[in-house]
């Protein structure tokens, strides 16, 4: 292998271990998101703590769509 090639190899695996801590920092950014709007959810609605995933999804979409009909 050649000196060019291997500062090729190289760069190519500097590059790809930004790409791998840019998307570790978008999962985390993602994650602590979705905390701070659970508790959210849970502060205005405390309900949801106590409801399973498909009767809170169907709840939210019930009152979303109610709202959306009392404005129009």
């Amino acid at each position: 292998m050649t000196e060019d090639e291997k500062k090729l190899l190289q760069a190519k695996h500097r590059q790809e271990a930004v790409e791998a801590r840019n998307r570790q920092k978008e999962r985390k950014q993602r994650t602590r998101r979705l905390i701070q709007q659970g508790a959210i959810l849970e502060n205005v609605f405390p309900e949801a703590q106590i409801m399973d995933l498909d009767n809170l999804k169907m709840e939210l979409e019930r009152r979303l769509s109610a709202e959306v009909t009392e404005k129009h």
